[in-house]
């Protein structure tokens, strides 16, 4: 069923046709007219807004584009349940790449033509995200080993002089950032998808609210295509690490990572083990 849909759909996708998903909730408008900034100007033909907030205000920042399409759903019905409805709406708009973007990004104008230039090159990659940068200059670790409970655990709850050598594991900081690298984990601030390759392996599930929906997909998608970090174009996110302060935050992220481990095995997952093996001897610096 999902190769012959991939099948009919790569028939009607347009060239050089980029759509964009950003999720909306209580955000700070000065962020989102930055992020649609960024994206329109970078040539997008489609940004779907979806807003999860209680009341619709921030239809207002939206400006009066063709190209933008607001849904305002009047309920919070999580992160990847909100992406979906823009993606099933660029699938079947026939779009050949989908951008899952967070409000608080920016970037240049020249990013997005050069990751399609990239993208059309390499049909066996599914999904990238570019180099990410903090506000302040600093490299954000957005590819990662595939999480094991004791990673999430100790990174929460231990205090980070307890955690440094953990995190220079799991988030890859042995690894050179100025090459691309082939991860299983992206972290979802910014994921540019082939949209063949999302019909044929499946949307965010959305059984997970909110937090590590991004490690879920990405996972599914390095089984069939490779799922790049790609250095040569750059973003910057805000990042606010919100589930660290705000306990609600952290509960759904904690009910979150029962159901990912749910899914794909708590302490006995082979192919975590053999990814995650895999990506420290081959990225390790040479």
């Amino acid at each position: 069923m999902a190769n012959r849909l991939s099948d009919e759909m790569s028939n009607s996708f347009r060239s050089y046709c980029v759509s964009a998903s950003i999720v909306l909730y209580r955000t700070i408008p000065d962020e989102l007219r930055t992020c649609l900034g960024s994206l329109l100007s970078n040539g997008i033909d489609k940004v779907f807004v979806i807003d999860n907030s209680e009341t619709n205000q921030l239809c207002s920042i939206c400006p009066k584009d063709e190209r933008v399409e607001y849904i305002f759903n009047n309920r919070n019905v999580g992160y990847g349940a909100a992406h979906n409805i823009a993606i099933r709406k660029s699938l079947a708009g026939g779009y050949k790449y989908h951008i899952v973007a967070n409000p608080d990004i920016y970037f240049g104008s020249d990013v997005i033509s050069k990751i399609v230039s990239y993208m059309n090159e390499n049909y066996d990659v599914g999904q990238l995200i570019p180099n990410t940068l903090y506000p302040d200059g600093r490299l954000q670790y957005v590819v990662r080993l595939l999480p094991r409970p004791m990673d999430l655990f100790y990174r929460r709850f231990l205090p980070s002089c307890c955690t440094r050598k953990i995190n220079y594991k799991f988030l890859l900081e042995f690894a050179d950032h100025t090459k691309e690298m082939n991860v299983p984990f992206h972290q979802g601030s910014f994921m540019f998808f082939r949209s063949s390759a999302l019909a044929e392996v499946g949307l965010f599930d959305e059984r997970i609210f909110m937090y590590l929906e991004d490690v879920d997909l990405t996972r599914r998608m390095h089984k069939r295509f490779r799922t790049m970090f790609w250095p040569y174009v750059t973003i910057v996110h805000s990042h606010r690490s919100g589930s660290y302060k705000d306990f609600r935050l952290m509960l759904i992220h904690i009910i979150s990572a029962i159901k990912y481990f749910n899914k794909w095995g708590w302490f006995r997952d082979r192919e975590r083990e053999l990814w995650n093996r895999e990506i420290v001897e081959k990225y390790r610096k040479r």
